[in-house]
């Protein structure tokens, strides 16, 4: 990669200038053509699937958003005098509003089912018009919440009154200062601090616009362009640093400018090309699991990452150069031009010198812990967030609490069974379904909406007893689909599917709880080979694989404690405890597997430099360590100052990637980099680096550092590992 860092070195201003162009041109598209985000529907085949396609083919409705108008009255029914009067002509209002199709009032005969048995709460059902815009739907909002007072509360939900949390500006920059202030803090160099989050914030701006252009051509989500932000702003001032860091090393060994940018990039360059590689492999590999939103991801945090490795290897040596010797400190610059050298040894120097005198005692604690972190990822169990997990002030939680109170918990989200009835017995086999249904452990009622004549496809609605997120509801799904299902079509020819919300994030949640095993394990392989091509090695891949798994599994555990147990979502504005977004650890294992590749790589990678010049096991652990430990801890605190912004964003989806990476990342990095890894070469000594000839010959070369300057050990096989001795 020389020839590319001596090009962009020497004609750096223009560099700078098409890396400036590009995010212009790409941004006038953005304004002319916006964004086309959008929820993509899964491909997956499921029952609820085939529900939804059934009462779809059969609805002749054009009818476009609906929403819930909630209330309550204090002390009193909503039936008293004064409420029914301020309620009636408010729903009057709203039903004369533009945008509005009906209004289903509760004080009429065809709504008196939407009172409560108490008579203390209360919701009248809106429907809109296909075409709605948002400002008549806000506008509804303020007719209907205007008879709100100290003794009547009204609260909105359902799919046109739901309020998305908008991504919290300050929050997201919050994470940039906070690492530059550590960059500041760490290397005293104004410009140390400020390269690598140029060089990121420029890829990740390039790669949202092209993301938001990437929108009208496949299918993205709307959360695909605050998560490629995440992952890129990480990874981007992680890469940026690994190479700075190596750049500022070689001008203090007295390199000029232009020498030190072509060494950094084709040493530490390369490697961050290799960790980018590894990361972008990773993230395309969920394609394999086919299901729309994830792929949408995958390919949108894909293209941040390749867009933030492009900016580290040109733009970041133009602008190197265009800094000079001014990325070291006066003290260092000095340091340098007086060739003096404080020969003590720095922290992470004794720290690498304390594993190698106990790697037995410090990797046994290590796993311990890493164990004990990763243990809450047994009871992980997979959903969908709601209304019922926002934060209490949030006007749809207020009335999913009211109508759960008012109607019971299941009201909030009723199973639809969409029945197949072609002849008449088929009907009064439906008529006998819903009969039964009413009898079942776990159902508060059902009932089926009159079939017109002519028609061969009715809607069964079964209300349970349990919310929609709890684990008996779930249960109560499959119950009808294995047992009570079967028994009322046996003898028929009709065919019922259970649908509806719950139900299709009940089936997301189990299709993805199915092949997560088989993608980690998938993960682990890759990882695996990658690394046994990188460092001509077994040892170290299978360890390397091991462990990343163990990560993936303190990310699950750090989210299942705060998301599904609830210990501090509160006190974060994360709302209440649910299941895990049944999407979060696909894209965890993934997202994981390449950063624990990165520090991985950079770490072993100095390590196998080393022992390539010496031939000894020990201080090639000893020095890879000393050397890679302070910058790795640097680019782990960035990382983690980067993700835990993201948590406080107001987006739950976002919050549950921000709490799992920073705490992966902060684990991985100081436990199983510092510690758990270079524990274990110790004790496995020269057997790290043995590989069977006939491996060796039939793998592809591939230099991860570059070439080895200097004396080079004679890299001879070791035979047998069993007898290559455990270094104590």
């Amino acid at each position: 990669m020389s020839p590319l860092a001596r090009w962009c070195h020497r004609h750096r201003l223009a560099v700078v200038l098409v890396w400036v162009g590009l995010l212009l041109a790409l941004g006038a598209g953005v304004g002319a053509a916006g964004n086309a985000f959008g929820n993509s529907p899964t491909s997956q085949d499921t029952d609820s699937a085939r529900a939804t396609a059934l009462l779809q083919q059969a609805s002749d409705s054009a009818a476009g958003k609906s929403g819930r108008i909630v209330w309550q009255v204090n002390g009193a029914k909503v039936t008293a005098p004064a409420a029914e009067q301020a309620m009636t002509g408010a729903l009057e209002d709203v039903a004369d509003a533009p945008g509005v199709a009906s209004v289903t009032s509760p004080y009429t005969p065809d709504g008196r089912a939407q009172v409560s048995e108490d008579g203390r709460t209360a919701y009248a059902t809106v429907a809109f018009d296909q075409d709605v815009s948002d400002a008549q739907i806000d506008r509804v909002r303020e007719l209907a919440t205007d008879p709100e007072s100290e003794n009547l509360h009204i609260a909105l939900n359902g799919q046109a009154f739901t309020v998305h949390p908008e991504p919290n500006a300050v929050a997201d920059a919050m994470g940039i200062v906070l690492a530059f202030v550590v960059l500041l803090f760490v290397f005293r160099a104004v410009w140390v601090a400020a390269l690598p989050i140029i060089t990121a914030v420029v890829g990740v701006g390039t790669s949202a616009v092209t993301v938001m252009l990437l929108s009208h051509v496949i299918t993205l989500s709307d959360t695909t362009l605050t998560l490629g932000s995440l992952i890129g702003l990480g990874v981007g001032i992680d890469y940026a640093l690994f190479i700075v860091n190596r750049h500022r090393a070689n001008l203090m060994a007295g390199m000029s400018v232009a020498e030190s940018v072509a060494k950094s990039l084709n040493t530490s360059g390369r490697a961050v090309v290799f960790a980018g590689l590894t990361v972008v492999i990773a993230l395309l590999g969920m394609l394999t699991l086919n299901v729309g939103i994830i792929n949408g991801m995958a390919i949108g945090a894909a293209v941040t990452v390749v867009l933030t490795v492009l900016a580290a290897v040109t733009l970041l040596p133009a602008l190197l150069g265009m800094i000079g010797p001014r990325v070291l400190s006066k003290s260092e610059r000095r340091e340098t031009a007086g060739q003096r050298s404080s020969g003590r040894a720095g922290l992470w120097a004794r720290w690498a010198e304390r594993v190698q005198s106990r790697p037995k005692t410090l990797g046994v604690v290590a796993l311990a812990v890493l164990a004990a972190l990763a243990f809450p990822t047994l009871s992980l169990r997979l959903g969908a967030s709601d209304d019922g997990n926002l934060p209490t002030t949030s006007t749809n939680r207020q009335a999913y609490d009211m109508v759960a109170d008012g109607f019971g918990p299941g009201f909030n989200g009723p199973l639809v069974l969409a029945v197949q009835a072609p002849g008449a017995a088929d009907k009064a086999a439906a008529g006998r379904l819903v009969t039964a249904l009413k009898e079942v452990d776990g159902v508060a009622s059902a009932s089926a909406a009159p079939m017109k004549d002519g028609r061969t496809v009715g809607v069964i609605s079964v209300v349970p007893t349990t919310s929609p997120q709890a684990a008996a509801t779930s249960d109560l799904i499959h119950h009808l689909r294995e047992d009570v299902i079967p028994n009322a079509e046996r003898g028929t020819s009709m065919k019922v599917y259970v649908g509806g919300v719950t139900a299709s994030n009940d089936d997301f949640a189990s299709v993805l709880m199915g092949k997560l095993p088989i993608f980690v394990l998938v993960i682990a392989a890759l990882g695996f080979l990658l690394l046994t091509v990188a460092f001509r090695s077994l040892l170290i891949p299978a360890v390397g694989a091991v462990l990343n798994i163990l990560s993936i599994g303190v990310a699950f555990g750090a989210i299942v404690v705060v998301f599904q147990y609830g210990f501090g979502a509160g006190l974060l504005g994360l709302g209440a405890a649910g299941p895990i977004e049944s999407f979060v650890p696909i894209l965890v294992v993934g997202i994981m597997f390449g950063l624990s590749m990165d520090y991985q790589v950079f770490l072993v990678s100095r390590m196998r430099e080393e022992w390539a010049h010496t031939g000894d096991s020990r201080r090639a652990v000893r020095v890879g360590q000393a050397e890679t430990g302070k910058v790795i801890a640097v680019a782990a605190t960035i990382m983690v100052c980067v993700f835990g912004s993201f948590v406080f964003g107001g987006m739950r989806v976002i919050s549950e990637f921000g709490v799992s990476l920073a705490v992966a990342v902060a684990v991985d990095a100081l436990l199983i980099r510092m510690v758990v890894v270079p524990a274990l070469m110790h004790l496995c000594g020269r057997a790290n680096w043995w590989l069977p000839r006939r491996l060796d010959r039939a793998l592809p070369h591939v230099s991860v550092e570059g070439p080895v300057d200097g004396p080079t050990h004679p890299q001879r096989p070791v035979r047998e590992p069993e007898t290559a001795g455990l270094a104590g």
